[in-house]
């Protein structure tokens, strides 16, 4: 019944912003989208004390039996694992939109989409994930040494590592699969042109390649909240509020993305803790508390010390119309 009500809480959310909230396609203002971020983190930090209620109650399983405190900081502590990985998310976005040139006021609509179709892949993927480790233990260590090499890639990648996205393997291939189109018609992801009845417009591409972006940033994300915690709802729920938050934070961050380029390290932080976690959870039992507190504690430095020592660079050059 509680995953019921949460899934239709969600949908009524996305039906409100798509027909009522951006009914009408418009360039979304700082001042909105910094109204919007502050809601969901607000929501977010609210939702933990529903988890609390829940976890006091049968309303809901509690197959690792935890305390309702313990439940509530495992949520928060999943949530800012996911909002923190989402930073990388929103630069690829970024030089997604730049790429295909989409006007600022048709990517909420791409992102829109983009958010459902990562509600369903992230619900696969952490069925999936909960289901081995709790039918195989010795995938903990996997995805931990998983985590671990991908802070180490990420410390080392340097900068001439930019994804280019109409040479990306994603595009390449939907070319071949369907006709495509650099002309656009509005908020249209097909139209009829000359040449063909009917072709994909930018849109539609930078939807699917967002799309496909996202599922290889879930085998990051969705393995490190599972070192955190293995029960379903807690890793469910809090992907979807950072999922749900990414639109408005793309629209506070995006242009001034760059200011946080030491923000990386907090990443790479965060990845090795988790993974080293997973690794050694036979051995060391971390507190839940001091989980919380490491993460919130890096995102903390990373931000801070980018605010000082950062340079400021433009990021996307989208098109407005």
């Amino acid at each position: 019944m509680v995953w019921i009500l949460f899934l239709t809480a969600v949908g009524i959310f996305l039906a409100l912003d798509l027909g009522v909230f951006n009914k009408n396609p418009h360039i979304i203002s700082t001042k909105e989208a910094s109204r919007w971020t502050l809601i969901w983190v607000t929501l977010s930090f609210l939702f933990s004390g529903v988890i609390y209620w829940l976890y006091t109650t049968a309303y809901i399983a509690n197959p690792d039996k935890l305390a309702p405190d313990v439940a509530s900081m495992k949520f928060i502590t999943g949530y800012l694992i996911e909002l923190s990985l989402s930073v990388d998310n929103i630069f690829v976005i970024a030089i997604i939109f730049s790429s295909f040139k989409i006007p600022q006021k048709y990517q909420h609509r791409v992102l829109f989409w983009g958010i459902l179709g990562a509600i369903v892949f992230r619900g696969l993927m952490i069925f999936f994930g909960v289901m081995l480790i709790n039918r195989f233990t010795w995938t903990t260590y996997i995805f931990g040494i998983f985590l671990i090499f991908t802070a180490i890639k990420m410390l080392f990648s340097g900068e001439d590592e930019s994804f280019h996205p109409k040479d990306s393997f994603i595009y390449k291939t939907l070319g071949k699969v369907m006709p495509i189109t650099s002309e656009m018609e509005g908020e249209k992801f097909f139209i009829t042109t000359k040449t063909a009845k009917k072709a994909a417009t930018p849109l539609f591409v930078a939807l699917i390649v967002i799309e496909v972006m996202d599922v290889l940033f879930a085998v990051d994300s969705v393995p490190a909240i599972l070192a955190i915690t293995k029960d379903p709802f807690l890793v469910f729920s809090s992907n979807i509020f950072a999922i749900l938050g990414l639109r408005s934070m793309y629209f506070f961050l995006a242009n001034m993305l760059a200011k946080f380029s030491y923000l990386e390290y907090s990443l790479v932080a965060i990845l090795a803790f988790v993974g080293l976690k997973m690794l050694l959870h036979d051995y060391i039992e971390v507190p839940e508390w001091a989980s919380l507190g490491f993460i919130a504690l890096s995102l903390l430095l990373g931000i801070l010390v980018s605010l000082q020592f950062g340079e400021e660079k433009v990021l996307t050059d989208s098109s407005e119309e």
